[in-house]
């Protein structure tokens, strides 16, 4: 990250013909060059560069990188940045992100080309990270100033940052802490810069309280100078700190002056499995699960399973509508039908309250009784394995089964007067799917199954597979993920219980597992089993999920409906998330709550977007009031523009995407008789900047402090947030139902009957349910897992 001294060429008209920049522009011809819709990242193998680039993926916002470390890198000069296109002057890109001022300190050509191709064609610049000087229009970081760690520090946007790229946010700007034995920040806190020349200012934008001090001091500024703007960051980040993520839309809105491909939004959805179903109990005593793999073989099966009750289910809908937020019932049929056989009865009052209630939820096919669908599982072994026939052959679950559990619910559905999706599936424990080891591939009669079904969406485990991929010709995936609320909880107590077991080490009387996953963690000492639920693992794993929310990231999360019963456990979680981001976030930014149908199409519609322009076949770019887009055919463009924006029409025009975060953004394609996308932008560009002599003379030699390039040991390597984040840590997740299992008292680790998502195999009823709500231990009706 060097911060070598700005200079740009001393003679502006020299600049400009050595470097062929088109003469009408520098003359201050009004008329509007092309700029083609592409951002230039040049990268330094910084945390700060890669973040950028991380959020320009994300939204599907092409760009080009050039690496620094590269020896066979380009030049970049005015024929890489500029050229003419059929008489027209052309600017290849819209912005460019840059690692600080100047990262060129050998080739001060480079920074004059860049300097002289922004000032003619009026495209701006991020510096991603630099320190505070003159050379950016700040005061050094000093008498007022700080030069530090930046650990749990309180920014906040300003008048100008919330009038302007942060519009979407309240005001507050928090820097996370979440080791404090690890520095995960860095920055300099500097005043704008006084006496800067006629024309150039630095506006601050986001700013933070100077320590021992009344002023307050600069994170992001807009430093206008020399017919150029330039975002200056003067502090270090990656891609998942949430500071970044609270600022990433606005930064790249500011590059990109409003007007560019892709969109972000902040997704949050919740499924609950097993509605109508029960789902065992971790025991306290013996640190496992009965009727479970991860208790010892011969344990008995208490059969004290957990099941929402009426009650249950009209405190769900109350608070629903309190808290402005729905979530997806994802059922079993059969669990009610087996709560009525167990208990004698005609009428199941949880089924028969949840159906009356049906349109405050979303609802999702989970099975019938929810069996295992993959290979026909041999538990006489552990770990199971897949049963082989008389050639050696897998022996898989037939198609009739799987189709048979999936048309029975449908039918178990309409009968009972409960609308579902037609296209929308979860399978137990998301089996069916490939679930390494013991199966390598899908069972083959499970694509088959869907499409004879009418299922578009199937869901998956995004702690094994991350991205939507095909389950043959017909059916996508949706990746889910899972929640540290665990299925086998139905108190607190039994959470925090079960949460020491999982993340404690064996000297502190837990499992040990966390002491031998090289990308998890562990709690120095035990929960309070009484406070810590509350005190801790509500909003550690609130932390985690927002994590995911403001990633631009449609994954929904799952739990299962035990968490809704007795202590009702899951609530502090989804209020601690939401009343978290609505304190961050403008009401013109609301979380996006998409059924699994339309997050399965956001996925699907964003892997042909992201195709297409890897392969270089959209073509995209601005004359004036005007976008163009030109992409293969079926390939929906993805794009942002301002308020106003109107899709033009062979005859006439209509509206263009939905308001979100203070532009408009969405989906579009060609209309009538169209091959491209034209967007009529609701105002003309201001003209292109005349770059005069005395502009591009301008040089600011500056001091470079011995600490300049300080990157923390928690920026450069991400800090998971505590326990469980496999978001910043990629790692087998150890929530019960998901990932890698985690042994039972008197288990040995790694002899765990386990298909991936820990399901139990030793006790484990075949047809994978547990106890339907009754204490009979012999009972074949009820579910063994939460999967």
């Amino acid at each position: 990250m060097g911060r070598a001294t700005r200079r740009v060429a001393a003679c502006a008209a020299t600049v400009l013909l050595a470097s062929g920049l088109q003469t009408t522009l520098a003359h201050g011809d009004t008329t509007p060059p092309r700029i083609d819709l592409t951002i230039l990242v040049v990268d330094d193998g910084g945390p700060s560069v890669a973040a950028i680039a991380s959020e320009l993926k994300s939204q599907g916002t092409p760009y080009k990188v050039v690496s620094l470390n590269d020896p066979n890198r380009p030049v970049i000069n005015s024929a890489f940045l500029s050229d003419t296109l059929n008489g027209q002057p052309r600017g290849k890109f819209q912005g460019i992100v840059l690692p600080n001022e100047n990262p060129f300190p050998n080739s001060a050509a480079e920074m004059t080309a860049i300097a002289s191709y922004e000032a003619a064609f009026n495209v701006r610049q991020i510096d991603a990270y630099t320190w505070a000087s003159p050379a950016v229009g700040l005061n050094y970081a000093q008498n007022p100033g700080f030069v530090g760690s930046l650990d749990g520090f309180q920014g906040a946007t300003t008048a100008a940052g919330t009038s302007g790229p942060f519009g979407y946010l309240k005001g507050s700007v928090p820097f996370e802490d979440n080791d404090p034995n690890v520095s995960e920040s860095y920055g300099y806190l500097a005043t704008p810069l006084a006496g800067l020349p006629a024309g150039s200012s630095f506006v601050p934008l986001v700013d933070a309280s100077i320590p021992n001090s009344t002023a307050r001091g600069s994170l992001v500024g807009e430093y206008t100078h020399d017919g150029r703007k330039e975002l200056v960051v003067t502090f270090v980040y990656n891609q998942y700190q949430q500071q970044y993520r609270l600022l990433a839309r606005g930064m790249v809105d500011w590059i990109t002056q409003g007007v560019h491909l892709g969109y972000d939004r902040n997704y949050f959805a919740t499924h609950v499995d097993d509605v109508f179903l029960a789902d065992d109990r971790w025991d306290t005593v013996l640190k496992c699960t009965p009727g479970d793999v991860t208790c010892p073989p011969g344990t008995p099966d208490t059969a004290n399973p957990i099941r929402m009750t009426a009650d249950d289910a009209n405190h769900l809908k109350q608070w629903q509508a309190a808290n402005n937020f729905t979530l997806d019932m994802v059922f079993n049929g059969g669990g009610s039908e087996d709560w009525k056989a167990d208990h004698q009865a005609t009428v199941d009052p949880t089924a028969t309250r949840m159906i009356a209630d049906q349109n405050s939820y979303r609802w999702v096919n989970h099975t019938y009784t929810h069996p295992y669908l993959g290979c026909e599982q041999n538990v006489t072994v552990v770990p199971w394995v897949c049963a082989k026939n008389a050639a050696g052959a897998t022996v898989w679950v037939d198609q009739n089964t799987i189709s048979g559990q999936i048309k029975t619910n449908f039918d178990w559905a309409a009968t009972n007067g409960l609308q579902v999706d037609p296209q929308a599936l979860v399978t137990g424990e998301h089996s069916g799917l490939l679930t390494a080891p013991q199966e390598t591939s899908d069972n083959p009669n499970l694509a088959p199954a869907l499409a004879a079904n009418g299922i578009k969406f199937t869901a998956s485990d995004a702690s094994r597979e991350t991205g939507q991929r095909a389950v043959g010709s017909s059916t996508l995936t949706v990746p889910r993920y899972p929640m540290n609320v665990f299925y086998n909880a139905g108190t607190a107590k039994e959470e925090a219980d079960e949460y020491n077991w999982i993340y404690t080490s064996k000297a502190n009387g837990g499992s040990g597992v966390c002491e031998n996953n090289a990308n998890s963690t562990c709690l120095p000492q035990p929960l309070d089993t009484t406070t810590g639920y509350q005190s801790y693992i509500v909003p550690l794993e609130a932390r985690i999920d927002l994590g995911h929310v403001l990633n631009n990231d449609p994954r929904p999360h799952f739990v299962h409906q035990s968490n809704l019963s007795e202590d009702r456990i899951l609530y502090p979680v989804l209020e601690k998330i939401l009343g978290t981001y609505r304190s961050l976030h403008a009401d013109n930014a609301p979380i996006v709550n998409l059924s699994q149908r339309e997050i399965g199409l956001e996925f699907q519609r964003r892997a042909a977007w992201s195709a297409a322009v890897a392969a270089g076949q959209v073509t995209a770019y601005r004359v004036g009031n005007a976008v163009t887009v030109s992409a293969p055919a079926g390939v929906q463009v993805q794009a942002t523009m301002p308020t106003g924006t109107a899709q033009k029409l062979a005859i006439g025009t209509s509206g263009f995407g939905s308001s979100y975060a203070g532009t408009l953004s969405g989906w579009v394609s060609p209309g009538a008789l169209q091959s491209t996308v034209t967007l009529q932008l609701p105002a003309a560009p201001a003209a292109p900047a005349a770059v005069a002599p005395s502009v591009a003379a301008k040089s600011v030699p500056a001091p470079v402090p011995s600490d300049k390039k300080v990157v923390p040991q928690g920026v450069a390597t991400p800090v998971p947030v505590g326990p469980g984040d496999n978001t910043r840590k990629h790692a087998p997740s150890l929530v019960p139902g998901s990932g890698t299992p985690v042994p039972g008292k008197g288990v040995v680790a790694g002899t765990i009957g386990q298909d991936g998502n820990g399901r139990g195999d030793q006790a484990a009823p075949k047809n994978g349910k547990a106890s339907g709500g009754t204490a009979t231990p012999s009972s074949a009706t009820g579910r063994s897992d939460n999967r």
